[in-house]
């Protein structure tokens, strides 16, 4: 049934959520400017003596709660159900676009920390349909205290790249999105029913063509959608086949060829360090220096000083 006007004007946006839940938002990925997904870290103070309840209506966006530190009793009303247990680290809850729900929340003497996930429908609907996933199936529904290593993992991953400011760019969040859309497609939602893709393999061609334009524009800021449409076809699918063919994902790939044009740089200039960072594509010295020591197990001042022996 196609959504009317007032519908989606009714439904409260991410960034009215804060006003409704009284805490305060320490890290944001708004000052980043990610797109399509925002990442936040909550901070609640003590609510001595006091239980709090709520009602929020329903939000534009999918909803992804993970705590961070301390554990507390925590009950929910969606669709009717009442969910009722101890929150805490390790947990996840996921609140769909558009569900209203009730909270509750006893009184504590402790402060409590919260990872909040905002995905947009949209960028659900697209990798959805970027990856041969029937959208028509794929809706997401409420879990409540749901334990998942994995969704865990890559949620880390984006409090670690919030926490950096947005050091690893725009290509590694497009990466992780995609991934915790497709896990959250599988896992989370009432039927995800995968087809096959006719096309199983990309073309020699069309690789050399994804790889020229990655080695030619390195010292970009680079995104997943920039690189798949130089071919033509869907970021999600374009990722799959190029670990497929390659063994590495485009992020990682990327990641090595910009050590790989810093070696060579760093051995047949004089350009300083610093410069040759910005240079093949990588935000700081410092996170030259940490990627190049993770692929090669030495530092850039160490090639540098082994070249002028």
């Amino acid at each position: 049934m196609p959504k009317t006007k007032s519908m989606t004007e009714n439904l409260l946006k991410p960034s009215e959520l804060s006003q409704r839940l009284k805490g305060t938002s320490v890290l944001s990925s708004q000052q980043i400017g990610w797109k399509g997904i925002s990442v936040e870290q909550y901070q609640y103070a003590p609510s001595l003596g006091k239980t709090e309840e709520k009602e929020i209506p329903g939000l534009s966006a999918h909803w992804l709660i993970l705590p961070l530190g301390h554990p507390g009793h925590l009950s929910q009303k969606s669709d009717n159900r009442l969910h009722e247990s101890l929150f805490q680290k390790g947990d996840s809850l996921l609140v769909p676009a558009r569900k209203p729900t009730y909270w509750r929340c006893p009184a504590s003497q402790l402060s409590f920390t919260e990872l909040h996930i905002h995905l947009q429908q949209e960028t659900i609907a697209k990798v959805a349909k970027s990856s041969e996933i029937d959208t028509k199936q794929s809706d997401l529904v409420n879990h409540f205290r749901k334990q998942d290593l994995q969704l865990q993992h890559i949620a880390m991953l984006f409090l670690a790249e919030l926490q950096s400011g947005g050091i690893m760019g725009r290509l590694y969040v497009e990466s992780l999105t995609q991934a915790l859309v497709i896990h959250l497609l599988r896992h989370y939602s009432e039927v995800a029913q995968i087809v096959t893709p006719q096309e199983t393999s990309l073309t020699h061609t069309q690789l050399q063509q994804a790889i020229d334009y990655i080695h030619t524009n390195l010292d970009r800021d680079l995104s997943l959608s920039q690189i798949a449409s130089v071919i033509n076809i869907s970021p999600t699918y374009f990722a799959s086949l190029f670990k497929r063919i390659t063994g590495t994902s485009p992020h990682q790939y990327v990641i090595q060829q910009r050590v790989e044009r810093a070696k060579l740089l760093l051995s047949k200039t004089n350009l300083a360090i610093a410069d040759i960072a910005l240079q093949v594509g990588f935000s700081s010295q410092s996170h030259l220096t940490q990627q190049f020591r993770r692929l090669t197990g030495v530092t850039p001042k160490q090639i540098r000083l082994s070249a002028l022996d």
